[in-house]
């Protein structure tokens, strides 16, 4: 993997981890395109650096908020500030298993399964249509749609599946204000980018992928090596900051103003690509 592949991964996950397109969809699609015999080598290392990126730029176009919410908590009453991090942390919980006791099973659905991605797109373009025409309201997310939003967010894992597309639309078709669904929305990824890190870190993934300067990633069943270049590393990570600032900023007005059916649309089309794609080439 150039410098090239990885500013070009690094813009696409930037991008995609927040408009409603599937930021995991798009790196499959992106691998495919750029080619199996460089970016399917793309490292635990490298993918755990654009993550980390992704969720950096969310802190810092949210960093009022949370700061808010931080001296919210640390006052330790059941205010409003605590009880929106309490849903937060109810949202997390069923990614959280499928993470847990379904991680071979949902690894097994990447790896340049084109066909799925493409279908998943449609799907993702389905629930941005129908939650475009929800009448906007102000209402707050409740206990009980933060608990639904994430289990939107942990089928979003699927490859193609939009995160931001899937619980924002959720939240909207429950009822909620526009842009306190997409707040929400973003701000429940966070902790678990950063406990999805910490987890590589702590079984050893990360270490034990890493010897001498070489990263070994499985790829179909076999190992490949690759070397750690940390200029190509530093590249993807400000390629995903840049991108994620500018896409997270411009998703906040977009849900505002009722504009996912662009996206949607895009979805469609891109899904569609994407499955005639995998059929030809099957």
């Amino acid at each position: 993997m150039d410098i090239i592949d990885s500013i070009i991964l690094g813009i696409i996950q930037g991008l995609t981890e927040f408009l409603p397109v599937s930021s995991s969809g798009h790196l499959e699609l992106g691998k495919a395109i750029l080619g199996d015999e460089s970016l399917p080598k793309e490292s635990l290392l490298f993918t755990v650096v654009l993550h980390f990126a992704t969720a950096l730029s969310t802190i810092v176009v949210f960093r009022k908020d949370i700061l808010s919410l931080l001296k919210g908590v640390l006052k330790f009453e059941w205010n409003e500030d605590l009880q929106f991090v309490s849903k937060i942390a109810l949202s997390m919980i069923p990614a959280v298993i499928v993470g847990l006791f379904f991680e071979e099973q949902l690894e097994q659905l990447f790896g340049g399964n084109i066909l799925l991605v493409g279908c998943m797109l449609l799907v993702t373009a389905a629930l941005l249509f129908l939650a475009d025409r929800a009448k906007d309201t102000n209402k707050k997310v409740t206990f009980s749609n933060a608990f639904i939003i994430g289990i939107s967010q942990a089928i979003a894992m699927l490859p193609g599946i939009s995160r931001s597309g899937a619980t924002i639309s959720t939240s909207v078709l429950l009822g909620n204000d526009k842009t306190k669904a997409a707040r929400f929305s973003f701000l429940m990824v966070v902790p678990l980018i950063f406990g999805k890190i910490a987890k590589d870190i702590l079984s050893g993934d990360i270490l034990n992928n890493v010897s001498n300067g070489d990263v070994a990633h499985e790829v179909s069943g076999s190992i490949a090596n690759e070397s750690v270049n940390l200029i190509n590393l530093g590249a993807g990570f400000i390629a995903a900051f840049i991108a994620g600032l500018f896409a997270c900023t411009w998703m906040i007005a977009l849900v505002k103003k009722s504009k996912l059916s662009y996206f949607a649309i895009y979805c469609v089309v891109v899904g569609i690509i994407a499955i005639i794609f995998a059929l030809l080439n099957k």
